[in-house]
């Protein structure tokens, strides 16, 4: 590899802030002799310096676990993209205010058996489906999936894959792979045209339209930023609201579909949000149930069990058990 090419793979830690020490300084030398790096490193920082807003330009400094909840508690997402990307947004800039805080620490255990370095690696991995299904190129050369393997056998191979690659190649790398493809969803055509995003695909196992599988990824990005951030020991801070409620809408939608209509019927209500009723609509409601829409993400997310999760419920505790074990269901993170 060149030093061109070397440069290159580390723009987006570099519009991220997120360079390790020793090339602080040979990426800036570099900008200064090279006109097209220069140019692509200037559209990275304005993909940045959108992500961020004005609370959040320039590197953060170290931080105290308060300093970075209020850096990530703060962060508004890109002006130029609709309302269905917005969240998405709001979590990459989420991921970006935590990176500076793995440094030296690429290595703390995470959730299962990955680290920091290989929960980046899985974020690339699961933002491929969606990124090649709007023509963006694979960061990591792809291997052909074989005839009739589930979307689920293929997720979990593609991940071992792409976190093996990553793993031979240093945490800044990573970086900017993950910060360029997330800068691609965002600058996709599908990000600021509603219409455009409107249309359905499949992915992931669950046709929906675009527009909601770029909530799905910033559901995701969200949970494993709060992964990293608790085996970091740093608080990490739930989704603005109104972009909470988008994720917690269309997990709703999902866990609908997955319960059925034949399901007993349960009244259920997100605290600070509506009110739903799954199951069968021919017959009258079985029970209630009541959760917080954090807990409620973090139980879709498998990081609550049916038993830990905090909740109220009356009614028929079957029919009430059968909606949070499915729901728990729903988690591939």
């Amino acid at each position: 590899m060149t030093d061109h090419d070397a440069v290159r793979d580390l723009l987006a830690a570099w519009a991220f802030g997120a360079l390790p020490p020793a090339e602080r300084q040979s990426v800036p030398a570099h900008l200064a002799e090279c006109e097209t790096c220069a140019a692509e490193a200037a559209r990275l920082r304005e993909t940045v310096r959108l992500l961020d807003g004005p609370a959040m330009n320039g590197t953060p400094p170290p931080a105290t676990s308060d300093v970075l909840s209020a850096a990530l508690g703060a962060r508004p997402a890109a002006p130029r993209v609709a309302a269905h990307a917005a969240p998405y947004a709001a979590a990459v800039a989420g991921v970006k205010a935590l990176l500076p805080e793995a440094e030296g620490r690429w290595s703390t255990p995470v959730v299962h058996d990955w680290d920091v370095h290989a929960t980046l690696a899985h974020l690339l991995a699961a933002d491929e489906p969606l990124a090649g299904r709007l023509g963006i190129a694979p960061r990591v050369p792809a291997t052909p999936v074989p005839e009739g393997m589930s979307w689920g056998e293929a997720w979990d191979r593609r991940t071992a894959e792409v976190i093996a690659h990553e793993h031979g190649r240093t945490p800044a790398q990573t970086v900017g792979d993950w910060a360029a493809q997330a800068a691609a969803l965002l600058a996709a055509p599908e990000a600021r045209v509603p219409e455009l995003a409107a249309r359905a695909t499949e992915l992931m196992g669950v046709r929906l339209p675009v527009a909601d599988h770029y909530v799905v990824r910033a559901f995701e990005t969200w949970i494993h930023t709060d992964d990293i951030g608790r085996a970091l020991g740093l608080t990490v801070p739930p989704p603005p609201a109104g972009y909470l409620g988008q994720l917690v809408r269309l997990a709703v939608r999902v866990l609908g579909l997955a319960l059925g209509p034949a399901a007993p019927p349960v009244l259920f209500a997100v605290d600070g949000d509506q009110q739903w009723v799954l199951g069968s609509e021919d017959e009258p409601v079985h029970g209630e149930l009541a959760l917080d829409p954090v807990d409620f993400c973090l139980l879709v997310g498998g990081r609550h069990t049916p038993d830990q999760v905090p909740h109220r419920a009356t009614g028929d505790e079957g029919a009430v058990r059968n909606v949070l074990e499915r729901a728990a269901s729903l988690s591939w993170l």
